[in-house]
Order: C-alpha cells, then sequence, then structure tokens
C-alpha cells in the first residue's frame, strides 16, 4: 500500500516541493528512506517510530521504503518528520486517505510533539503560489506567517492535536491573517537629536538613507562613527510589505526569526575578525551571511581596515549585483543582498592623523599599509565618503538638540516616495539600485551642472564607476530637494562625497 503527502524542501530562500510517498509491503521489517537526504532527514526513521508508538499506535513490522521526490534534489533538515508519519498512519489504517491539496511540514519529537523548523515562510508561500488548499505547520511557527492570506493555514502542537484535526473530531480554525504595519518611529531607543555637531555627516547619513546609498566614514576615535551609523534605521523608510516577506524569509531560513515577520529594516554590525563564511554565507548547509541578513536594511562594518582584506573584497559583486551566489562542492544557493554597506574607519593606525590636537604616532609607511588593508575597488563602490572630525567642547556642551530623526525621516520618506513614483516601471524602487541606461534616463543635468560635472570628472580623476555613482547620489539631492532637473549644486555637493577613494 502506498500513500502520498506533500512537503517542502528549500534551496536558497525558496521553497520547493517535495512529495513524501509511503510504501508498506511485505517483506522482512525493513525502514528505508531515498531521495537524496542529509543525516537529519536519515534520522526520521527513529523520531517517526518512538513518536507513533509513544501516541498509541503499532509500528508495522514490514518493509517500510519512503521516498522523498524528486530524488535528484538535495533535501535536508527533519522538516519531512511530519509528513512521513502521517503517511505511515494511512498506509497502516490508522487514518483515512486525505485530500490531495494539503501539505505538512515539521520536526517530530520522540513524544509525538512539533518543533519548530527553519523556512517555514518559504514554504507557506510556495504553498500558496502551487494552488494547495490547506497547510499544517508547527505552531511555534505561527507567527511568522500570521499576514499571509489565500491559503487556510493550521497551526498544530503535536500528533495528537493534528490526528483530531484530521479525522473530524474537533473543528479546525485556520490562522486568521492580520494586516501588516511597518514599525513605528517610537520604536527606537536612539534618535540623532543625540549627535553634536557633525553637519556634515548627519547630511551624507540623510542623502544615503533617501537613497540607499553605501557610506564610509573616516575620523579620530570617539568622533562619532559608530554613533551615526547606530542611528540610521531611525530615518530609514518603512519597509513594504514585500521587503519584509524578503526579509523574513533569509531569517527563516537561517533560523534566525524570532516571533513575527520581521518589521524593522536590519542593522547588521558583525565584529571585524569575522570570516568570509560569517560575512558571506556558506558553511555545511550553506546558510545566509552577515550580509543577506542585512537584505534591505544596513550592513555596518565598524573599524574596516581590521577585516581580512580577502574578506572585504569578497562584498564586490555582492555591492553590484545585490545577490551573492555560494557554490561549494555539494551544491550552490543564491540568497539576495540588497544592502547598504555602511563603513566606518580611522584615518591611520593610531587614529589621530590629521587631529587638530593630538599628534599622530603613526609613520608614513604605516598610514599606507593602514589604508591598503581597503582596496581601492571596494572604496570606489562606495557612493558617500565623509570625513568625521573630533567634536569640540563648545559643540559637547552645548544643551541645544540636534535635528530630531522624526524630522530627518519625514524628509527622507518624501524623498522614496518620488523615487517610487518614477519607478514605478521599472524593477527598482530606489536611485541606489539605478543601472547605467537608467541613470541616461533618470538624471537630466542641467547645462550647468553638465559642464561642472564634466570639469570636475578630469580633475578628479574619477572612474566610470565613480561618476554613475556621483549621478545617483546627486539624483538622491535633488529628491530632497523636491527638483526633477540635477542642478550645479547638486552635482557640488554629490562631488564632496567622493574624496575618501581618491587619497
Amino acid at each position: 500500500m502506498v500513500s502520498r503527502m506533500i512537503s517542502f524542501g528549500l534551496e536558497g530562500i525558496e521553497a520547493f516541493p517535495v512529495a513524501v510517498e509511503v510504501d508498506l509491503n511485505s517483506g522482512l521489517p525493513a525502514f528505508e528512506i531515498v531521495g537524496l537526504g542529509d543525516a537529519a532527514v536519515k534520522e526520521s526513521k527513529e523520531r517517526v517510530r518512538s513518536a507513533m508508538q509513544n501516541n498509541g499506535f503499532q509500528f508495522p513490522a514490514r518493509r517500510i521504503t519512503v521516498n522523498l521526490a524528486p530524488a535528484d534534489i538535495k533535501k535536508a533538515g527533519p522538516v519531512f518528520d511530519l509528513a512521513i508519519l502521517l503517511g505511515l498512519l494511512c498506509c497502516s489504517g490508522n487514518l483515512h486517505r486525505l485530500p490531495p491539496k494539503i501539505a505538512f511540514i515539521g520536526e517530530l519529537s520522540l513524544f509525538g510533539e512539533i518543533r519548530p523548523v527553519k523556512g517555514v515562510l518559504p514554504m507557506v508561500l510556495k504553498a500558496r503560489e502551487m494552488g494547495l488548499s490547506a497547510i499544517f505547520i508547527p505552531k511555534a511557527n505561527a507567527k511568522e506567517v500570521c499576514y499571509i492570506d489565500r491559503i487556510a493555514i493550521f497551526p498544530v502542537a503535536s500528533v495528537k492535536e493534528i490526528l483530531k484535526i484530521l479525522k473530524d473530531e474537533v473543528e479546525a480554525i485556520p490562522l486568521q491573517p492580520i494586516p501588516f504595519q511597518a514599525e513605528a518611529q517610537e520604536e527606537f531607543e536612539v534618535d540623532y537629536a543625540d549627535v553634536k555637531g557633525q553637519f556634515i555627516p548627519r547630511r551624507a547619513m540623510e542623502i544615503a538613507a533617501a537613497g540607499g546609498h553605501n557610506l564610509a566614514m573616516s575620523g579620530p576615535p570617539g568622533s562619532g562613527k559608530s554613533m551615526l551609523a547606530k542611528r540610521l534605521p531611525t530615518i530609514l523608510p518603512p519597509m513594504t510589505f514585500e521587503e519584509a516577506l524578503d526579509c523574513t524569509k533569509v531569517f527563516s531560513v537561517a533560523g534566525k526569526l524570532e516571533g513575527e515577520i520581521r518589521r524593522v529594516r536590519p542593522f547588521r554590525s558583525p565584529h571585524h575578525t569575522s570570516t568570509y563564511v560569517a560575512l558571506c554565507g556558506g558553511g555545511a548547509h550553506l546558510t545566509p551571511g552577515e550580509l543577506s541578513l542585512a537584505h534591505n536594511g544596513v550592513l555596518f562594518l565598524d573599524e574596516l581596515p581590521e577585516f581580512m582584506p580577502q574578506v572585504l573584497d569578497s562584498l564586490r559583486a555582492p555591492l553590484e549585483d545585490n545577490e551573492i551566489t555560494i557554490a561549494r562542492a555539494n551544491g550552490s544557493v543564491t540568497y539576495p543582498c540588497n544592502v547598504m554597506l555602511i563603513c566606518a574607519m580611522n584615518p591611520c593606525k593610531c587614529g589621530y592623523l590629521g587631529h587638530p590636537t593630538k599628534k599622530c604616532t603613526c609613520s608614513p609607511g604605516q598610514v599606507q599599509r593602514y589604508r591598503r588593508r581597503v582596496s581601492g575597488p571596494l572604496l570606489d563602490r562606495i557612493d558617500l565618503h565623509v570625513e568625521v572630525p573630533a567634536v569640540s567642547y563648545d559643540e559637547l556642551s552645548t544643551k541645544a538638540a540636534g535635528e530630531p530623526s522624526a524630522e530627518i525621516r519625514k524628509r527622507v520618506i518624501a524623498a522614496r516616495e518620488r523615487q517610487l513614483a518614477r519607478y514605478r516601471d521599472e524593477s527598482i524602487n530606489k536611485n541606489a539600485d539605478l543601472t547605467s541606461p537608467m541613470v541616461k534616463k533618470y538624471c537630466p543635468l542641467s547645462p550647468e551642472a553638465e559642464r561642472f560635472l564634466k570639469e570636475s570628472f578630469d580633475q578628479m580623476d574619477l572612474s566610470a564607476r565613480g561618476y554613475y555613482r556621483t549621478l545617483k547620489v546627486a539624483r538622491t539631492i535633488a529628491d530632497l530637494e523636491g527638483s526633477e532637473q540635477i542642478e550645479f549644486a547638486h552635482v557640488a555637493e554629490a562631488l564632496r562625497y567622493r574624496g575618501l577613494d581618491e587619497k
């Protein structure tokens, strides 16, 4: 006797359907799982056996074969436990045949509890895309899919609970979808009003937030670089529902999702000792790294030159493509990584090169070696470069508060709304993602601005990438001022932020 259940596997952040076929046949007692499953899949045999016996069912002393189709795609994790157990119950006559358009995902405990698994959100979305009528998921994963509609979602906590539902002994009540709301301003504990002085860096942060641009800061220790960066989420525009889903998918697959769908843009700040795998992803199960966990948010690299140069250079292509492909002998996956890269660094090893009062103790060779740890091609991919000078006593002691984040955020949201309207027929939604042909189409220059940019291109020895990134930043500055045409002042300010990569 053969039964078939529907479950799901993961490939990157996307799910694919898996037909869990269970065959109960005559022969010597055996339990085999085929279909390219990993160790966690193979160990399902013991979890399923104990769960059946501890819930009052006799485990069939026959030849059991479980096939996970398609058989040529690798499967990982304990997500198929529940489907295998239900298939066995159907084959052994303990459960009637189930409707064909229902999916089951969940790990089993030895007592029959249904434990949470990774990647539930992409699995539920795939089930909806396939036109399935219902899906049973672990109760602990319910919060991450509570915003999904157009499919009946049944969170269950145990085998006994799901069997009562399937046998119509209790009324099945699906999860009721709730409207999505992005984070409120009040949810942030920090504010730009806390920052004293630093007008130019604050302005650069506003431009970066408005256009989604990468930004690098250089300045002595204690000048406020980290403070400025950590307040950036307070002025970023709220996430759309689609952005929140993409973000949550990555966290769900990585097993780092805490509770419901992410409503706040991620802010990831890995330590400078992070390895390539930690930053870009990989490992035995090709899990996403910090770069992908910052998708649709901010990746903050403090003490940039202290990172391993080869780790930093691995960011070059992902910053251009907004995705990263991790290829290993056991397969390859692609993760999204549309991030705002924010970097902070000291001007030299001791940190006081160019300081107005403190003397630098580094030799010219030490300064050069320190700066060479960050390659020119990486700096060329950063749109905004800004110096963060030491703060004076008068600035620190003033009682006047700086401009609050709420006011800055209003301007940022207004600029983003202009971009959304402008790019409604394109595949992008912010200036930082403009391609070269789009720059020509959407970045019209006034005659004066064009003449100035031409002169500056030769004087500053800009690369082709630097030229286009300057235009993107100028486009954002114009959006902040509500101007459709890029004027001289917009180009001049954009060029002001192309300094660090030229030093």
